[in-house]
């Protein structure tokens, strides 16, 4: 068995037919329909129940998938540790909430000093990101401090005040409570705290609307559609433009710190050692 038959044998489950698994790999379809024979005749057992739409796997192929899955990270882990670590190289995945205003900082001052790595970057709500480094599709993501799991390490990165903005039409606190609240989806720190304050004041929204991208929900505030809670360095430009009017909430909803999170058990590649030095460098 070679790992470029696990390898084979995982993207045909993840895309389910053989022409897309060859189309990545470049290879004919023959060359990976071989593999996978060669793959199920070595294991004794067929991996793939094959019909009309494709490919789905069969129970014994849902077993071997998750012994692929670790084999494969294992490997790429193997790699990793024999980086110089000086020179650090290879791909870093980080997923990040959309509000980390020092974040192009940090990304700029990395990747012109390690340029043989090969950074992505992902957005999501930090319930979301969280499952996602625990799942081991991100190596590590900037999210709102939270009770994480067990499993995941954090670094500080920097604190930051929440504040509730309307309209500048809007100029009490009390005169939100019945205006639509504008947020990420479930799972977002910020939309967490909000619902606490409301929570805590028996008081219930009277409608949730929710958006895509932070910059939508801005214009959308602006315009008057509803209110939103944010950090006030992302929107500072906004006040002082008079766009918007910000409120503010006692310091246990609006207090945050935003964090950059791992997995504790996985091996510190020198790409992602570097990574949380530049972190800490822009910190200062």
């Amino acid at each position: 068995m070679e790992f470029k038959d696990l390898e084979i044998f995982q993207r045909v489950a993840e895309k389910g037919t053989i022409t897309e698994a060859a189309k990545e790999f470049r290879y004919v379809q023959s060359n990976i329909t071989s593999r996978i024979q060669k793959l199920e005749t070595e294991l004794n057992t067929p991996l793939f129940n094959r019909h009309r739409r494709g490919m789905s796997l069969t129970p014994e192929g849902k077993k071997l998938l998750t012994y692929c899955e670790k084999i494969l990270r294992l490997t790429d882990e193997m790699k990793k540790a024999v980086q110089s670590k000086d020179e650090p190289h290879g791909k870093l995945e980080i997923g990040t909430v959309e509000t980390v205003i020092r974040l192009p900082q940090i990304l700029s001052t990395y990747i012109k000093k390690y340029k043989n790595v090969d950074l992505s970057l992902y957005t999501g709500v930090t319930e979301n990101l969280e499952q996602d480094v625990l799942n081991h599709k991100l190596d590590g993501a900037f999210v709102t401090e939270s009770k994480f799991h067990s499993d995941l390490v954090s670094h500080e990165v920097f604190q930051e005040e929440l504040v509730l903005i309307s309209d500048n039409s809007v100029s009490k606190l009390e005169e939100l409570e019945g205006l639509p609240i504008l947020c990420f989806s479930e799972g977002c720190g910020y939309r967490s705290r909000l619902s606490a304050w409301y929570k805590d004041h028996n008081k219930t929204p009277q409608k949730i609307m929710e958006f895509g991208t932070l910059e939508t929900i801005l214009r959308s505030v602006a315009m008057g559609l509803g209110i939103t809670f944010v950090p006030r360095s992302a929107v500072s430009h906004m006040e002082q433009s008079g766009l918007i009017r910000c409120h503010l909430l006692p310091d246990q909803y609006s207090k945050i710190k935003t964090v950059f999170i791992r997995r504790a058990d996985t091996y510190l590649t020198s790409s992602i050692e570097k990574f949380i030095e530049t972190i800490e460098m822009n910190k200062q």
